[in-house]
């Protein structure tokens, strides 16, 4: 076992490695460096104060020991009658999933709506610059889901799932910055994450595994109360042992086809919203209390959550995907909505920083669309997402507000400059956000603005509609099995079955179902 020391550093020391081994040296000896050699095993930045400081852990191990050997993933060659297990979804869940199974001897055979990295390029740039949405590949459906190419962020605080290490190894694997297994923060950036992914998704195939694109589910194959397979495109039938359902949270026409189906389905609470955009040095200047930010600091993040009122009720307001020198994503899955999210490259460079500001939707608030039971939340969003396609006139550009004028309910004569490449329209957000959404958002930034001073000023804008914050359904499961209460066969895993909320939970989620599908099939052969 390692050695492990803590140190709180300057954050210059620990951004350079040249820095870092003469603190050690003084710290230690040179004799305890030459017998051993040290990584970095967590680091973080403390600027609560104004002397501000870095949190290091530190590994001392052997000479000889092979840091590499974690994250090296030796093949896997299945046996000719491996179990075919049916992967619906091609996002962190689906391929950790896939990788998962072919460790324990089964064959996964991806089904993936969308296209592959490459091709997603394609209709990504076609919503940006022609408003074309391609309602299977975009910014939320394709290879890698909808964090492929909407930031690539790595946080989770779900340490009860699985090994969070075993998720990031992995990635470091297939090609991420080994930075990320010690970053308080890790993130790949959306630059990077799509060449990773098509490594995974090559190394799944080399293995034996199949992984089949622009595969819509159209319908379950089912006899009596077990799922046998799927059918994709209308007439294509694929079968297995067990199907894995990991569709993301946006997959509306499986939950539509879940309940047409008679399939249980439950409404689970979710959040809607605005993004803000500021500039990033203004968010430098607010957490780091300094005119300019030196290059060893990352550009500076937040985390900002506080209680309104409306009516009576109580409701959170809360950032949400915090994205520091980001970009916001026009994040559409049909041409009559508009949806925003947000995004950053590996080295978030950006001017800009932008942020889901979000407020809780409560069972009330949907007392209008209860006669779409379990689907009433879904239902409230994509009118509020077509009402703000109405508004921007029916392409994909954005109503936007300046801050303050948005709390003070006036429309904003001027817009600043935004990363958001359809562009922005100025107009009142409460033109599609209900009072009980609106009210609460309202008070919720005055508060922010308490907490970092000028935040809910006219400083920023906010930007609107960011309505995919999760699902807002859940595909039950049994605690144990994993399985569908009702379906022999089906595990509902990730975040578009309700069990995850983004890439690590996901991707964790992901390896436990598969775990739980193969325990199925060896207790006889097949799932009972």
């Amino acid at each position: 076992m390692p050695d492990y020391l803590e140190f709180t550093v300057h954050p210059e020391i620990a951004n350079s490695p040249e820095m870092l081994h003469s603190f050690l040296e003084a710290e230690l000896g040179t004799n305890v460096l030459n017998k051993q050699q040290y990584r970095i095993e967590k680091k973080s930045i403390d600027a609560r104060s104004r002397q501000i400081k870095c949190n290091l852990k530190i590994g001392l191990y052997p000479k000889e020991f092979d840091f590499s050997a974690n994250y090296k993933i030796n093949p896997i060659k299945l046996k000719a009658n491996a179990k075919r297990v049916i992967v619906v979804g091609s996002g962190p869940a689906g391929l950790f999933a896939a990788l998962e199974l072919l460790k324990l001897g089964h064959k996964p055979i991806i089904l993936e709506r969308g296209n592959d990295v490459r091709e997603r390029r394609r209709d990504l740039a076609n919503i940006n610059k022609n408003n074309l949405v391609n309602e299977d590949s975009n910014y939320c459906f394709g290879e890698g889901g909808a964090g492929t190419y909407s930031d690539g962020k790595l946080y989770t605080r779900s340490t009860k799932r699985g090994d969070i290490l075993e998720v990031l190894n992995c990635f470091v694997s297939f090609g991420a910055n080994p930075n990320i297994l010690y970053e308080a923060h890790p993130h790949i950036g959306t630059n990077k994450l799509p060449n990773i992914i098509a490594g995974i998704r090559n190394f799944i195939i080399e293995c034996g595994g199949e992984v089949h694109f622009k595969c819509r589910v159209t319908d379950f194959i089912l006899q009596k109360n077990v799922i046998k397979g799927v059918v994709v495109n209308e007439n294509i039938e694929f079968l297995g042992e067990a199907v894995l359902l990991a569709t993301g949270h946006s997959a509306r026409d499986i939950f539509e086809l879940l309940q047409t189906k008679n399939i249980k389905i439950e409404a689970k609470p979710f959040a809607m919203g605005v993004r803000i955009e500021h500039t990033q040095q203004f968010i430098d200047e607010c957490q780091y209390k300094l005119t300019k930010r030196p290059d060893y600091l990352p550009p500076a993040s937040f985390s900002l959550v506080t209680q309104s009122y409306f009516k009576g009720i109580q409701r959170g307001v809360f950032s949400f995907c915090m994205c520091p020198g980001g970009f916001i994503v026009p994040s559409a899955t049909r041409q009559n909505q508009v949806v925003v999210n947000g995004m950053s490259p590996s080295r978030r460079d950006s001017y800009f920083s932008n942020s889901g500001i979000v407020v809780s939707i409560n069972e009330i608030d949907l007392k209008k669309y209860e006669q779409f039971g379990a689907l009433a939340g879904m239902q409230m969003q994509e009118e509020l997402e077509q009402r703000a396609h109405e508004l921007s006139g029916g392409t994909q550009q954005a109503i936007a507000q300046r801050t303050q004028d948005f709390i003070d309910r006036k429309i904003s004569k001027e817009l600043h400059e935004t990363s958001y490449v359809p562009g922005i329209i100025s107009g009142e957000m409460r033109d599609f956000l209900p009072d009980y959404i609106s009210e609460p958002l309202a008070k919720g930034l005055s508060d922010f603005n308490q907490k970092m001073k000028g935040f809910g000023s006219n400083i920023g804008q906010i930007i609107g509609l960011e309505s995919r914050t999760s699902s807002p359904v859940k595909i039950p499961r049994d605690r144990d099995t994993l399985e569908h209460p009702e379906i022999k066969g089906l595990f509902p895993c990730g975040e578009g079955a309700g069990y995850a909320g983004g890439i690590m939970s996901a991707a964790l989620d992901g390896i436990n179902c598969a775990k739980a599908i193969s325990i199925a099939i060896q207790s006889n052969g097949k799932v009972i």
